[in-house]
């Protein structure tokens, strides 16, 4: 519980439908919602969605006390209607046994790791440019679905470094059942009562069917790798080898199952958005595309990057932290009070669910300057200085701050590289471009883009 030090501050309380609360604005236009809420009352507001008691933490100091100071207190939310796919991989799992799996994973991403998977990303985005080139080839009218490409991108990335295969290519069925099990998951988070998986509904049939898709593949590549005891370079070759210091004893197949679908999960959809809106923002801001390609040509010269490059591909680095900041996929999290507690002064009895928005407090314009403009600049030391620190958590924060995180930085900052000096991209005039808060920040209507490759001009 934290320690009361100060004064109990009245809690604004945006009262809305006298049964459902706040729930039908929340669930119509969340990041409005939650944007209006802290433009009319402030960085802390008490809601009310359905039976639910909600505060939205919006201020920088309130998310490092959610995340950092007291995480203990606060339980992962609406994670629930991921279990069936994830199982009690580190999304979903607390306390002890998430402390001991976090401990077991956390070699598969060390720096050596790393640089022994950029080999792997470059491949795989050097397949789709010459995928695109031939699309130019045939006249290029056609423009390209760039979200859709990035997914495509991001699962082939993902599944050759965790587990080794490819299972990315069109007619693969594992797309569509990853965007099927993380839609219907967030889906069932925005209503009050959902009927149990179990229950015979066509709905639950057609989820449950999507992740037995998911299991048949995932679980063959585990059995493969436990009998041959290889190492194949990939995250699934370390975790299968991984001992727990305890026992001694390795994960069983279930939990083993569990985490490479985790990482599955959250390598594949939320590195597949940033890259869009990525694109999407170099497109709209031609000054800052013009310093980017111009780091790319001194730095790379036209050659493909290596991690040795990460270091010097600066500006590149910010650009993706600026359309982070202004489209970061994972929107928002949700924790609730496992007892009573006081943040910042406001009284949270236990129970409470608490909502943060990385959306809504990276526009904050108390800590940042023109806060629609997108300026990859404001990322320097210079600029970043004096920012409190959870002014900026596209990846969250504190014990829980996402595993991969420097996976997902490097991996985006090739991509953008490699993208950015062979080919230009171009909205279709006219197209809306809208975000989508579903369970990642997606554009509504998707992102059509034409390519020219500017290196022929």
């Amino acid at each position: 519980m934290g320690v009361a030090t100060r004064e109990i501050r009245e809690t604004p309380y945006l009262r809305g439908d006298p049964v459902f609360g706040s729930a039908r604005a929340f669930r119509d236009d969340p990041l409005g919602f939650i944007e209006s809420a802290r433009r009319e009352h402030g960085d802390f507001v008490r809601i009310r969605l359905g039976p639910y008691r909600v505060y939205l933490l919006l201020g920088p100091e309130h998310v490092e006390y959610l995340l950092q100071k007291n995480p203990g207190n606060y339980l992962k939310d609406g994670y629930e209607h991921n279990e069936p796919l994830t199982g009690r991989g580190l999304l979903t799992s607390e306390g002890d046994f998430w402390r001991r799996q976090r401990r077991l994973a956390q070699p598969a991403f060390h720096k050596e790791r790393l640089r022994g998977m950029v080999g792997t990303m470059t491949d795989a985005t050097e397949e789709m440019l010459e995928r695109w080139r031939g699309h130019l080839g045939r006249g290029g009218e056609r423009p390209l679905e760039i979200d859709a490409e990035m997914s495509r991108l991001t699962l082939s990335i993902v599944s050759r470094t965790l587990m080794g295969a490819d299972v990315s290519g069109e007619a693969s069925e594992v797309g569509r059942s990853l965007e099927h099990t993380l839609g219907y998951a967030f889906r069932r988070t925005g209503r009050f009562f959902n009927l149990p998986f179990g229950f015979p509904a066509p709905k639950n049939l057609r989820y449950m069917r999507a992740i037995r898709t998911l299991d048949t593949l995932v679980y063959s590549l585990i059995d493969e790798r436990r009998g041959s005891g290889e190492d194949g370079g990939d995250l699934l070759s370390m975790l299968v080898r991984a001992r727990y210091s305890e026992t001694g004893e390795g994960m069983s197949r279930k939990q083993l199952r569990d985490e490479v679908m985790t990482f599955l999960v959250a390598g594949y959809e939320t590195t597949a958005r940033a890259l869009a809106w990525a694109f999407y923002l170099l497109d709209q801001n031609p000054e800052e595309g013009r310093s980017l390609r111009e780091e790319l040509a001194r730095v790379l010269g036209g050659r493909t990057p290596t991690y040795e490059d990460l270091p010097r591909l600066v500006y590149t680095r910010m650009f993706v932290q600026e359309s982070m900041r202004l489209y970061p996929p994972v929107w928002g999290l949700a924790r609730r009070a496992k007892g009573e507690d006081e943040i910042r002064g406001h009284r949270i009895p236990g129970g409470s669910r608490l909502i943060i928005s990385s959306y809504v407090t990276h526009r904050h314009p108390a800590f940042w300057e023109n806060p629609e403009k997108f300026d990859p600049e404001r990322f320097t030391p210079e600029r970043s200085g004096g920012r409190p620190r959870y002014a900026y958590f596209p990846f969250g924060g504190g014990p829980r701050q996402c595993i991969g995180v420097n996976f997902a930085t490097m991996e985006a900052t090739l991509i953008t590289a490699m993208v950015a000096q062979r080919f230009g991209l171009s909205l279709v005039p006219g197209h809306p471009v809208e975000p989508q808060a579903n369970i990642t920040l997606k554009p509504r209507h998707g992102l059509p883009m034409v390519a020219r490759d500017v290196v022929a001009g």
